[in-house]
């Protein structure tokens, strides 16, 4: 049935760390209502579908409660691994706003986000998806950015809850940590590390890449510094004289319109590749990516990866519009991390469903089975299932 895969993802990832059986039921019911219809997945919203007259209880398991949520992370990764895994897996590291108000949530400030395109009042997370060949795609890691100007004042973060062992970390930072968890994890396989220009133009991420033997391709901005032939130059200007002929035509996955298609060209640089992505619309809109590999690497399989780093955005946007990635409604650091992991759960169970379904029909989008006990439930997907929100 399709409601004991959703038993089996939780009995692995979630359940066993929780002590407690009251937390251990609230956590159940937080991952259905998250996998409901619900428009919005908030506090309030949660609470009713689960049959409680308020959200205290759904707020104590993200604020209160004791378990672990970097422990339900690594279960998950796991799982992913089991599931999804494939040795030319792809880590994509990138970040996302999720916009609020007041200056109390954790490392909330003014700042700019791709999200919103603008300068906004807002917290940035970021992430670790895996990506595998067959486009199945998942977030395993997540990392909330705390900026420079909070360590200045230790009142506004001990009122967030930050704990007093933490450290200022940029983004690439904060990306490397999770790039080391999933090298650390003997289950995980996977052959590529990619992420945007904020992770490539960044010189220690690359380094820290190499010095691991991780293959990557992170693009770079157009004025990247890189050196051919000796010389010094810009990453813009190392194609300015190749010929018609040193362009190729490739894919670099399907997208909302069928396959996306872009010439393609590469050259040697100091320490690995240099690739440059021309548009066939607009030859002026070039991007360009720095790649480096332990063994010989085809032109195909770095467009390839490149490919897959777009990918993420598909995730970002699942996430939030499925999950309720961002409904949430917390101040507190810790808070912030049980429930992104939770709705990471979530996701990776509509991701799962999508990459093997199990036999029989969805549930019936019209039932009114409302369970609220441990041993089953036929409403863990029914939402997500019945609208149609599993992607692939």
């Amino acid at each position: 049935m399709w409601a004991d895969a959703f038993d089996e993802l939780f009995a692995q990832v979630v359940a066993p760390f929780f002590g407690r059986r009251e937390p251990r039921i609230r956590a159940r019911s937080y991952l259905r209502g998250l996998l409901s219809g619900l428009e919005r997945k908030n506090g309030w919203s949660l609470a009713e579908f689960a049959g409680d007259a308020t959200p205290d209880g759904m707020q104590r398991l993200l604020n209160h409660a004791r378990w672990d949520a970097d422990a339900v992370r690594d279960a998950l990764r796991a799982q992913v691994a089991e599931r999804l895994g494939d040795l030319a897996g792809v880590l994509v590291v990138d970040d996302t706003g999720f916009e609020k108000k007041g200056r109390r949530s954790a490392g909330v400030q003014r700042q700019y986000t791709g999200t919103a395109g603008k300068i906004t009042n807002c917290q940035i997370g970021v992430f670790c998806s895996y990506v595998n060949p067959e486009r199945q795609r998942v977030p395993i890691d997540r990392e909330l950015y705390v900026p420079r100007s909070w360590f200045a004042d230790p009142d506004r973060l001990a009122d967030a809850g930050v704990p007093n062992t933490a450290e200022f970390a940029t983004k690439p930072e904060l990306a490397w940590r999770m790039i080391q968890r999933a090298a650390d994890d003997p289950l995980l396989v996977f052959g590529w590390v990619t992420g945007d220009e904020a992770y490539g133009d960044n010189t220690d991420l690359r380094a820290r890449c190499r010095s691991r033997g991780l293959n990557h391709v992170f693009a770079v901005s157009c004025d990247h510094p890189v050196v051919l032939g000796g010389a010094k130059t810009r990453a813009e200007r190392a194609f300015e004289t190749l010929d018609a002929g040193a362009w190729q035509r490739y894919s670099a996955g399907p997208g909302a319109k069928g396959e996306r298609y872009y010439d393609w060209a590469w050259t040697q640089e100091e320490s690995g590749w240099l690739l440059a992505r021309r548009s066939i619309s607009d030859p002026s809109q070039v991007a360009y990516y720095r790649c480096w590999a332990t063994g010989t690497v085809g032109l195909p399989e770095l467009v390839r990866v490149a490919g897959a780093r777009w990918s993420v955005e598909e995730v970002f946007q699942a996430t939030k519009n499925e999950v309720g990635l961002d409904h949430y409604q917390v101040r507190r650091h810790t808070a912030w991390y049980r429930h992104i992991t939770l709705a990471m759960v979530a996701h990776a169970h509509l991701a799962f469903l999508a990459a093997d379904p199990p036999p029989g029909p969805p549930p019936d989008p019209h039932g009114h089975h409302h369970d609220h006990g441990e041993e089953h439930d036929g409403l863990a997907t029914q939402g997500a299932l019945a609208t149609g929100t599993i992607t692939t």
